[in-house]
């Protein structure tokens, strides 16, 4: 184990840890300090253990309903100036945490850095270190789980964590441009209004062998239309909602497949669409976007990489739905 300024010889000191977005979560848990985890966002579920934890925050608005019905009520919350989760002050202070993760990617996406601090400042008691993520390419993901390293006092061990992650994904790449053929993909990250995926997805598109038609590295999700979507034809078609899991996407789909030119797709004509669990893998910056990059690299080149991901983080969409 590994101290702050990197020595080997003494153990880290354990401190109470909240974290309020889930890839924090799974990045505190992969470094093997599950243990000091004392609270979670109401996301966070993985690994299943940390459910046992208390949230410390909570959604201000009804998750029910259809894609365009959300998108309605999280714009109209947006449009007030106000944050779309409620950080819970009382629970914070109960905990009296040493160390909050928590981020400013994204505030459709978790609790807000504004809304933590504000929050901290009603923590009389435990004054916490606020540390905030903001990933918005590959890059950015591992200089977070050093963040997240440095924080904690295991700078080291987060460091290995990172090579390893590194390598994995490393090895993929390098046996995805050994394939043949590079398919063209479009990823959906939101069914209506239509929006595709940016940030570090257009990476794993690229590492797993794969063109991407929309959205660009390193920057967020970008709206598009359905006459973009036709008009770029892609080969295979990726549909995997921010914060929604198969089941859940397989319920939006009509909004998709009954449009009169649905059928006209080369995709759909070739069987190449494919439902994500995005909710677990794709929209959480993260350990687990490895795990997302074998999904990517079995569904592209499936002569070739098997990883056994079918049916838990992916299906292939039958024609007929």
């Amino acid at each position: 184990m590994s101290t702050t300024n990197g020595s080997s010889h003494k153990a880290p000191v354990k401190k109470r840890v909240v974290t309020l977005i889930a890839s924090a979560t799974e990045m505190v848990c992969a470094l093997g300090l599950e243990d000091w985890l004392v609270g979670r966002s109401h996301e966070c579920d993985y690994p299943p253990s940390v459910q046992s934890l208390p949230s410390c925050t909570e959604v201000k608005f009804r998750t029910d309903g259809r894609s365009y019905e959300i998108d309605q009520r999280v714009k109209a919350i947006v449009e007030e100036g106000v944050s779309v989760y409620r950080v819970r002050s009382e629970v914070l202070n109960r905990l009296r945490p040493d160390v909050i993760i928590t981020q400013t990617q994204c505030e459709v996406c978790a609790v807000s850095l504004r809304d933590v601090e504000q929050a901290v400042c009603e923590l009389v008691e435990s004054r916490p270190q606020i540390v905030s993520l903001h990933p918005d390419c590959l890059a950015d993901v591992w200089e977070d789980i050093r963040r997240v390293g440095r924080a904690l006092g295991v700078s080291d061990r987060a460091e290995r964590l990172v090579q390893q992650l590194r390598a994995r994904m490393d090895a993929i790449a390098d046996k995805a441009k050994s394939t043949q053929s590079r398919p063209r993909v479009a990823c959906i990250e939101w069914i209506d209004p239509l929006m595709a995926a940016g940030n570090w997805m257009p990476e794993l598109v690229d590492l797993a062998g794969g063109i991407s038609l929309f959205g660009e590295a390193g920057k967020h999700s970008p709206l598009m239309s359905w006459d973009d979507l036709r008009r770029a034809d892609p080969d295979i078609l990726l549909i995997h909602p921010c914060g929604f899991d198969i089941p859940r996407t397989l319920e939006e789909l009509p909004v998709l497949t009954r449009r009169p030119d649905w059928c006209e797709l080369r995709a759909v004509q070739q069987g190449q669409v494919f439902v994500l669990d995005g909710n677990q893998y794709f929209n959480r910056p993260g350990p687990r976007l490895v795990e997302s990059l074998e999904i990517l690299a079995e569904i592209f080149h499936p002569a070739v990489f098997q990883f056994g991901h079918e049916g838990s983080g992916w299906e292939r969409l039958n024609p007929t739905k």
